[in-house]
């Protein structure tokens, strides 16, 4: 089984290595990626994907504000919180909108792969 991937991320760079690193994996397919929040919910709508790997803090309203919309409208898809803020307030706004798996920028390549897999198979 293939797990369909949506990137949303305002840094062009990360979107392009995470394009890189989920597009290099056999299992995974990058579906969409987005630029900000508004963009993030409308491909999810548009594409369904397995996980969206979501930004915290990007323009358009934010990670929970698109995690939020998301899970409403494309349930069955899970999030996967990717952030350069790891301090409590972000991570608390995330849960309340429903993410369950937070990792901090700067993980390994293997760790996200590896979340993004469990989160997939839930």
């Amino acid at each position: 089984m293939t797990l369909r991937v949506l990137i949303a991320d305002d840094d062009p760079l990360i979107r392009d290595v995470l394009r890189d690193v989920l597009g290099d994996e056999p299992d995974m397919e990058v579906v969409a990626v987005a630029a900000d929040a508004r963009e993030a919910v409308e491909l999810a709508e548009r594409h369904a994907p397995s996980v969206v790997v979501l930004d915290v803090r990007m323009p358009s309203g934010g990670g929970p504000v698109a995690a939020t919309k998301i899970l409403q409208r494309v349930p069955g898809t899970r999030i996967l919180a990717f952030s350069a803020y790891t301090d409590a307030g972000a991570v608390d706004e995330m849960r309340k909108a429903g993410v369950t798996v937070y990792l901090a920028k700067g993980v390994r390549n293997t760790e996200l792969v590896a979340a993004i897999r469990r989160l997939g198979e839930r």
